[in-house]
């Protein structure tokens, strides 16, 4: 347990160095948050007669933590050093190694985004803070609601971490496996509510979309710090997400350890 930790440890201090990278996408982050909200706010005037899903305080702070978190919850993180062992055969190097394959690169993967989201929160949190209304981004419904959000968002770290470790080790199968992650980034980004809240979607989807693992990711924290998710609800939501995590962990070493049997080092 160490090791992962001095290893968890070097990888912050790491990526730590890349601070211009940090400042392009809190521009970026900025920059599609306004564009989003302004999207809201233009839908929102149009159709005053009807009720909407969301109200619109708790829609524009959704949109400001989905910036804001935005490198915590991608759901998937490339990391070029693992595909390319995979690919050139340096894979061999890892395996007789004393730490555990999958661990290793799932912890630095988490590191990688912990430490772009910790670059890229802080900035733009305190933005939306200060923002007039109604580009604002509102304080937690209340001390019990924050804290089931910062643990649903560290769960969704953990779980958005693990399916991007199932991606990475199709590579093993596939060897080039942009086709299979490319699909993957599309589902799993509409069913997190990526692509537009899941209260938006028509009741067919949205039944679907709570039978997956991946509306634990941004759609359970966002609602949940809005008040959106009610408490009772986004405790029980809190069982179901750690549920998840250990169920795509296991499946991830299970893939790990047939890939590793199956493996083929080129040139021994």
């Amino acid at each position: 347990m160490k090791s992962y930790l001095n290893f968890f440890k070097l990888r912050i201090i790491t990526n730590l160095q890349y601070r211009a990278a940090a400042l392009a996408g809190i521009s970026t982050q900025l920059f599609f948050g306004f564009v989003y909200i302004m999207v809201y706010l233009a839908l929102y005037e149009s159709n005053k007669g009807v009720t909407p899903p969301m109200n619109l305080s708790s829609i524009v702070t959704y949109l400001w933590l989905q910036q804001a978190f935005f490198a915590l919850t991608f759901p998937y993180t490339k990391d070029q050093e693992l595909l390319n062992m995979i690919k050139n055969g340096n894979l061999a190097y890892e395996l007789i190694r004393p730490q555990n394959f999958y661990f290793k690169f799932y912890i630095k993967l988490i590191a990688n985004r912990m430490v772009a989201a910790f670059l890229r929160s802080i900035p733009i949190l305190l933005i939306g803070f200060l923002l007039p209304e109604p580009y604002k981004l509102s304080m937690p419904s209340n001390i019990t609601s924050l804290i089931i959000f910062i643990i649903a968002l560290l769960f969704a770290c953990l779980l958005v971490t693990a399916l991007s470790m199932i991606m990475h080790l199709l590579t093993m199968y596939f060897l080039d496996a942009r086709g299979v992650s490319s699909a993957y980034n599309v589902i799993a980004d509409l069913f997190m509510g990526g692509i537009v809240p899941l209260p938006f979607f028509p009741k067919f989807l949205q039944n679907i979309a709570y039978k997956l693992p991946f509306r634990y990711i941004s759609d359970f924290p966002y609602r949940v710090y809005s008040g959106d998710i009610t408490i009772i609800v986004g405790k029980n939501m809190l069982i179901g997400s750690f549920i998840w995590i250990i169920i795509i962990i296991v499946i991830g070493l299970i893939i790990s350890k047939h890939a590793l049997k199956k493996a083929v080092i080129q040139g021994g």
